[in-house]
C-alpha cells in the first residue's frame, strides 16, 4: 500500500511506502487521505506521526505526473490544509530526506523531528518550477523571507543540524527518528495547536522588506540569466509578505501555471532525466556495462599534482577512497601538497559545520615521488599535461609497476585512448576518465572508451564517477571527445564574427544573455588563450605556413582565424596575464573590461586584410554560434561516439554552461525544428564554402527529410536512424 498506519502508545504512526524515494504520487496521495481521515476520527488516537519508509521521508512529487490527469486528483496542498488544521498534533519523523513537496508535507506538520543524517530542501526551481503546495508561503512564515528565499531560489539541500538552525525542524536525533516523533507528540497532546499552524502566522516583519525583494530579483536575473523558476520563486515569497495565505497560495498556483506555460519546466525536467539516461549504454558487441558488476575501488592513486590533479586528489577524499598522489620531483610534490591539504581543510570546514565528523568522512592521502608505491592500488588516475609521449611513457611504467588487475585511467581531454593503452600489458584494463575542472567541484566526468576497453572497466569507472559524485557519460575515443570537439566550430564561428564586425564583449552578451555562464571570449581568458594555442601548433596550424597569393584569412583551403594566435604571440594568454581578449584589473584578475586596445587591433587586422565589416545583429550571433554547436552533435550522433542526444545536453548542461533551462544543445534543435536549423546551415555554408564544420551534418538531412521527430521520441528516432547509417 502507499501508505500504513500503526499505532503506538496513542500514537498513529502513518508510514509513506513508495519506492525508491516515497515520491508523493496520486496513489500516496489519496492513501495518505483515507490513513489521516481514520486517524482524526479515531477516538483512541490522540496524535498523528507522519514518516516515510525505508530510511526516507519523501523525496517530492512525483516529476512524471506533472502534465497528466494524475495532477488534477487530490492536491497535495489541500493534504496539507487538512493536516495543519487537525486538531491532534502532527509530527513529521524526517529520515534521509524531505525535499520539495516532502518538505512541504512536512511544513505543515506541526512539529518536525529529523534525523541527524537527514536533508531537506524545496529545490523545484531545479526543474523549472516552484514550490508549488505551499512551500513559499509557510517556510518565510517558519524562518522569516531571507533564510527561506536562500532555500528556495537556490533549491538546495540544508542538512539537518542547519535545518535545527534555521528552525525548520524542532529536534535533530542520532537514533531512531520515529521512536522520537512519537515521543514528541505524546509531550504535546493538549497543547494549543493556532501557533504551529503557519497558515495562520505573519512573516517576520521588515521595514526593509520592499528594497530586498526587489534588490533579490534583479541578483536573480543576472545570476540565472534567463531561467523564469527563480523570479517566480521569488515573487511567490512577496506573496506571503504582501497577501493572507489563501491570497500567497493562489498568487502560487498562477505562477506554477505561468511558469509550464514557459517550456522551461519541460526543458528542465528533461536535462533532469537526461543525467539518469545517460548510462544506459549498449557495447558495439552487445553486451551492456550496466549490466555488469564493477570492480570495487578500495584505494586510487592520482599522478601530478597540477590544477586537475589537485582537484581529482580531493575528489577521491571525499568519497572516502584512500589516495596516494604522486609527482615527479620533490618540488612540485610540495606545492602539490600544500594545495590538496588547503582544499581538504576547506571540505573539513564544511562537514564540521553540517555535524560531521571530518576524520570519519574524508580518507588519508599520501604524498610520494616513488611509483612503487602504487603497486598494490586498484585505480590510478593519470593527471599530467597533455602530451601523449609523456602519457605513454608513464602507462608503460605503470603496467610494470601496477599490480596486473589495476584499472588505468588518464584524465586526458582529448589525445587518443587507444594509443595510450598500446603500451601497456592490458589495453583492455585502460579508460579516459576526463574530469573538468575544478574536478572537485564540477559534477561532468566523460568517460571515453578506448576500442579494447571491457565491460567491466567501463562498470568501474561508471560506478567511481557514481560514487564521487559525478554525472558520468560514456563516450567514444575520437579526437577531442565530445565536449571539446562541439568546443571547436562554436568558437571558430565566434572569431569569425571578430573578422566580420563584431567585438569580444558583443559576442559574449549575445550568448550570455541567451542562458551560457559566459561567452565564448571571457571563457577563452578564464581557461588561457596559450591552451588552444599550443595545441593548434602541435597540429601544425599557426604560423606563416600560407603560400603565397593565398588569402592570409584561408589555409589548406579552409577558413583559419589566426586572431588567438597573434593574441598568445605578444603574451596576452588571458586572466592568467590580466589581458587578453579583455583586460583586467591585475595578472589572475576576474573583472574583464573592454579593452581599447583589442578593438583598435581587430580594426586594424580588418584594414589589413581588406575585410569589410558586415552588418551582424544579435539573431545572427547566437545562430552561428549555436547551430555550429547542434550541427557539430549531429555528427558526434553520426560518427557512434555519443549514444544518443542525451549524452550531449548532460554533458554540456554540466561542463561547459549551457542554460539547463533550455535542456540542452540537442533538446534546443528540437525546439527550433530540425528544418529551420538545416535550412540555416545550409544557407551560411553555400556562401561560406570555406567552413566545412558548417556543411549540414547527414543525419540532420535525414530528420529533416521526416519530419524531425517530436520531443517524446527524440531519443528514439534519432537513434533509429543512427543505426541505418
Amino acid at each position: 500500500m502507499a501508505a500504513t498506519r500503526r499505532l503506538s502508545h496513542s500514537v498513529a504512526v502513518i508510514t509513506i511506502n513508495n519506492p525508491p524515494v516515497n515520491a508523493l504520487s496520486s496513489s500516496v496521495r489519496h492513501g495518505l487521505v483515507k490513513e489521516f481521515g481514520e486517524a482524526s476520527k479515531d477516538p483512541s488516537v490522540k496524535a498523528i506521526v507522519l514518516s516515510g519508509a525505508s530510511g526516507k521521508f519523501s523525496a517530492g512529487a512525483d516529476i512524471r505526473e506533472f502534465s497528466t490527469s494524475a495532477m488534477k486528483t487530490v492536491s497535495l496542498e489541500d493534504i496539507n490544509a487538512t493536516i495543519e488544521a487537525s486538531r491532534k498534533p502532527v509530527v513529521a519523523a524526517i529520515e534521509g530526506v524531505a525535499l520539495g513537496g516532502g518538505l512541504e508535507l512536512a511544513l505543515a506538520c506541526h512539529y518536525r523531528v529529523a534525523n541527524a543524517q537527514s536533508r531537506v530542501g524545496l529545490p523545484e526551481v531545479l526543474i523549472g518550477i516552484l514550490p508549488a503546495a505551499g512551500g513559499t508561503q509557510r517556510l518565510p512564515r517558519l524562518i522569516g523571507v531571507p533564510a527561506a528565499l536562500d532555500v528556495i531560489v537556490r533549491g538546495r539541500h540544508v542538512p539537518a543540524t542547519e535545518a535545527l538552525q534555521l528552525g525548520i525542524v524542532d529536534e535533530v536525533v542520532q537514533g531512531n527518528v520515529v521512536d522520537a516523533a512519537v515521543q514528541l507528540a505524546r509531550k504535546v497532546v493538549g497543547r494549543d495547536l493556532d501557533k504551529r499552524r503557519l497558515s495562520i502566522n505573519h512573516v517576520p516583519s521588515n521595514p526593509n522588506m520592499e528594497y530586498f525583494l526587489d534588490t533579490a530579483v534583479e541578483k536573480a536575473k543576472k545570476q540565472f540569466r534567463g531561467a523564469q523558476a527563480p523570479i517566480a520563486c521569488i515573487e511567490a515569497v512577496r506573496a506571503s509578505v504582501q497577501k493572507p495565505y489563501h491570497h500567497g497560495i493562489e498568487k502560487e498556483r498562477q505562477l506554477f501555471l505561468s511558469l509550464w506555460a514557459t517550456g522551461q519546466p519541460q526543458a528542465q525536467q528533461y536535462a533532469f532525466f537526461s543525467e539518469r539516461n545517460v548510462g544506459k549504454w549498449t557495447h558495439p558487441s552487445g553486451g551492456r556495462w550496466d549490466n555488469v558488476k564493477p570492480k570495487p575501488v578500495r584505494t586510487a592513486a592520482v599522478i601530478g599534482l597540477g590544477t586537475m590533479g589537485r582537484g581529482i586528489v580531493t575528489s577521491l577524499a571525499k568519497a572516502n577512497i584512500p589516495v596516494i598522489a604522486l609527482e615527479q620531483d620533490a618540488q612540485q610534490l610540495e606545492t602539490g601538497k600544500k594545495a590538496v591539504n588547503a582544499l581538504l581543510e576547506r571540505e573539513a570546514e564544511k562537514l564540521v559545520k553540517q555535524g560531521l565528523t571530518p576524520a570519519a568522512t574524508l580518507a588519508s592521502v599520501c604524498f610520494t615521488l616513488d611509483f612503487a608505491e602504487l603497486s598494490a592500488v586498484d585505480l590510478v588516475i593519470e593527471a599530467v599535461y597533455e602530451n601523449m609521449k609523456l602519457k605513454k611513457e608513464i602507462f608503460s611504467k605503470l603496467s610494470s609497476v601496477c599490480k596486473p588487475d589495476a584499472f588505468l585511467c588518464t584524465n586526458t581531454s582529448g589525445l587518443d585512448i587507444d594509443e595510450i593503452a598500446s603500451v601497456t600489458n592490458h589495453p583492455d584494463l585502460v579508460i579516459g576518465t576526463h574530469f573538468f575542472s575544478p574536478a572537485n567541484i564540477m559534477r561532468l566526468l566523460e568517460v571515453v572508451r578506448g576500442h579494447q576497453t571491457s565491460l567491466t572497466t567501463i562498470a568501474t569507472a561508471m560506478n567511481l564517477g557514481k560514487i564521487l559524485g559525478k554525472v558520468a557519460v560514456l563516450v567514444g575515443n575520437c579526437p577531442l571527445f565530445v565536449g571539446n570537439r562541439l568546443l571547436g566550430p562554436y568558437l571558430e564561428q565566434a572569431n569569425y564574427l571578430l573578422e566580420d564586425g563584431c567585438y569580444p564583449e558583443d559576442v559574449d552578451k549575445v550568448l550570455e544573455d541567451f542562458g551560457f555562464a559566459m561567452g565564448p571570449f571571457r571563457m577563452m581568458d578564464l581557461a588561457g588563450l596559450d591552451v588552444g594555442w599550443r595545441s593548434r601548433m602541435e597540429k601544425g596550424l599557426t604560423g606563416n605556413k600560407v603560400p603565397p597569393g593565398t588569402p592570409a584569412r584561408q589555409r589548406q583551403g579552409y577558413r583559419y582565424s589566426p586572431l588567438p594566435d597573434m593574441l598568445c604571440e605578444i603574451g596576452r594568454y588571458g586572466q592568467k596575464a590580466g589581458k587578453g581578449w579583455y583586460q583586467y584589473e591585475k595578472p589572475g584578475g576576474r573583472f574583464a573590461q573592454p579593452d581599447p586596445w583589442v578593438k583598435d587591433f581587430l580594426q586594424k587586422y580588418r584594414e589589413t586584410h581588406q575585410i569589410r565589416p558586415r552588418p551582424v545583429n544579435p539573431e545572427l550571433i547566437l545562430e552561428r554560434c549555436l547551430y555550429a554547436l547542434i550541427n557539430e552533435g549531429f555528427r558526434v550522433l553520426e560518427d557512434g561516439i555519443a549514444s544518443g542526444p542525451e549524452d550531449i545536453d548532460v554533458i554540456y548542461n554540466n561542463g561547459y554552461g549551457f542554460p539547463k533551462h533550455r535542456g540542452g544543445i540537442m533538446y534546443h534543435a528540437s525546439t527550433l525544428g530540425v528544418a529551420k536549423v538545416l535550412d540555416v546551415l545550409d544557407t551560411y555554408y553555400r556562401e561560406n564554402p570555406d567552413v566545412p564544420s558548417m556543411k549540414p551534418a547527414f543525419l540532420l538531412k535525414k530528420l529533416a527529410a521526416v519530419g524531425g521527430p517530436p520531443l517524446k521520441e527524440w531519443r528514439t528516432q534519432v537513434g533509429s536512424l543512427v543505426n541505418k547509417l
